[in-house]
């Protein structure tokens, strides 16, 4: 029988305590994101222009989406750009990452240089290469004047424009996934590769059989953020190219940024804003479920 029934358990004032310490998080969390998701799907399935109250028109502006060349043509540019971005900018940071994963005087010097883009406005960097791309005074076509080669019109082409917009997302995005993979390197044990080496087995066998497979889960996770990130492009599109030339390289969110505060049809942009998240909540599901997450890792 408890003597003091106005007395709590301490395990009942250590629960009101966690949760008065996380309440915050959860309440930004609240605010922030999950209120503006649920205005979004409201807004969604109205006719709201920011000027008059929201009109309800159910489905309408969904089955406009699907008939929308604008917004069809986003969808592919949005996927053209995460397959052409992803992939190298994992391979670069990677190469990087083990190149760099040494003791040395200069490695500081080196790691900080291919890592200060990243930490760099995507704006002030946009301006930068907008620069280095301008068909007058480029640095671009600076280079092919001296070597008396042909200029070109980088991000007036709409065969090139993309790609010029793609290397300059690589070049800004592949410090952050080096420092990724150099703290992944840090947790694989150096007594691996010291019985690799008394086996025989030479550099590129060790990078196959240890530091590959070790790196697992640290692939995932850029491979996961990395894939949300290309979703959601949209500053050095909207500076570099403004979506053309001809919609080459518009994409979803500057098609959402288009309709919303340019054209002021926010009951469709909202819709178009549903249909990319849930978009990336499948792309996202579906690398979880047949992605590798590194929980059973293999050394060969």
């Amino acid at each position: 029988m408890n003597k003091n029934p106005g007395r709590k358990k301490p395990e009942e004032r250590y629960d009101r305590c966690a949760y008065a310490m996380i309440f915050p998080a959860y309440f930004i969390f609240a605010v922030f994101i999950l209120i503006p998701i649920a205005v979004v799907i409201y807004y969604s399935i109205t006719n709201f222009n920011l000027y008059s109250a929201p009109q309800f028109v159910g489905l309408k502006n969904y089955r406009n989406l699907f008939t929308d060349g604008d917004f069809l043509t986003g969808i592919k540019n949005t996927l053209v750009y995460t397959v052409l971005t992803l992939f190298p900018q994992l391979a670069l940071g990677l190469l990087v990452a083990v190149m760099l994963y040494r003791k040395s005087k200069l490695i500081p010097v080196f790691r900080t240089a291919f890592y200060l883009p990243n930490v760099m406005s995507m704006v002030c960097m946009s301006m930068v290469w907008l620069w280095i791309y301008d068909p007058a005074y480029g640095l671009l076509n600076a280079l092919l004047k001296m070597f008396g080669c042909s200029t070109k019109q980088w991000l007036q082409d709409p065969n090139m424009a993309m790609l010029c917009v793609v290397i300059m997302s690589i070049w800004k995005s592949c410090g952050y996934s080096m420092v990724i993979f150099l703290s992944g390197l840090t947790s694989i044990p150096g007594s691996l590769y010291e019985a690799a080496s008394l086996d025989g087995a030479g550099p590129i066998r060790k990078f196959t059989s240890i530091t590959w497979p070790m790196l697992r889960p640290t692939t995932f996770f850029l491979l996961v953020t990395g894939i949300v990130n290309s979703f959601s492009v949209f500053e050095q599109i909207n500076i570099m190219t403004g979506g053309g030339p001809l919609n080459r390289t518009t994409t979803v969110v500057h098609q959402i940024y288009r309709r919303a505060f340019l054209e002021f049809k926010m009951g469709y942009a909202s819709a178009m804003s549903v249909i990319l998240l849930l978009f990336s909540i499948v792309i996202t599901a579906l690398i979880f479920r047949f992605g590798s997450q590194g929980q059973d890792v293999e050394v060969a």
